[in-house]
């Protein structure tokens, strides 16, 4: 009986132990004084090496303005895709900021915070074409990269006097809108957002959204003090203007809505 018990109260203490570490998430990464946040490797614009040899992006931003108003160290972590929830699942990282949507399948293994980013494929032009819908299309000029995701939603929407022009590859597709063979351009917010970062000077601006897949801050599995205050800070940053800001500065777009969850 006395072995029955002494197990009972060592088991007691061992889930008290463990819920103790969970629920001290976001206290430990403050005791520490470190956050460390997974950013992309290589993905331009939301995180890739600078000129000047460091990281940079969108999501490098979003990163720094964490450890900002976490008031600790940022540890930048630079990762690949499939890297992003094992290195949250092993405690290498606190956070995932690397351009990752919300899925069914990846809620089963981490939590996601709001939406803090854009990530979408969309329909660009210069600012005098008023362009809001598909049918606003009509007996324009308009590149896309053929055989994509946007072709085939573009051939859906698109009114049949659309005058669509198909090209091999991202690069002919983007060329074509900057040479003026196209009005209107339909790509990734990537792809748009690269034409103003090689020329901040051209005209170009979105005009409406055509598949949208916003991006979310992958939190560990337990860390429910961390999550709430990764969604208090994106709410924050959303009121505040600072997503805004860096929507403009590395997407060259307002930040659009984005969900919350």
């Amino acid at each position: 009986m006395k072995h029955i018990f002494s197990l009972l109260v060592v088991a007691l203490i061992t889930c008290a132990s463990t819920a103790i570490a969970k629920a001290g998430d976001l206290a430990e990464i403050l005791a520490d004084g470190v956050v460390k946040i997974a950013v992309p490797e290589s993905f331009a614009p939301f995180g890739s090496v600078g000129a000047s040899g460091e990281h940079e992006g969108y999501d490098v931003d979003v990163a720094k303005l964490i450890a900002k108003d976490l008031g600790v160290e940022l540890k930048l972590v630079p990762v690949v895709s499939k890297q992003r929830i094992p290195f949250l699942e092993t405690d290498r990282v606190d956070l995932v900021v690397s351009v990752m949507g919300a899925n069914p399948t990846r809620a089963k293994s981490i939590n996601f915070s709001s939406a803090y980013a854009p990530f979408y494929s969309g329909a660009f032009a210069s600012s005098n074409l008023d362009i809001s819908t598909p049918s606003d299309l009509s007996g324009l000029t308009v590149g896309v990269t053929g055989g994509t995701l946007e072709d085939l939603e573009l051939t859906k929407t698109a009114p049949s006097d659309a005058k669509i022009t198909r090209f091999g590859d991202n690069a002919a597709t983007l060329s074509a809108f900057t040479s003026g063979q196209v009005q209107v351009l339909v790509s990734g917010n990537t792809a748009a957002a690269s034409l103003t970062e090689a020329d901040p000077n051209l005209d170009i601006e979105r005009k409406y959204i055509i598949k949208d897949s916003p991006c979310f801050i992958g939190v560990k599995k337990g860390n429910e003090d961390l999550l709430r205050w990764v969604n208090v800070f994106v709410l924050h940053k959303k009121v505040g203007g600072e997503l805004n800001a860096i929507s403009e500065k590395w997407l060259g777009q307002a930040l659009p809505p984005l969900p919350s969850l």
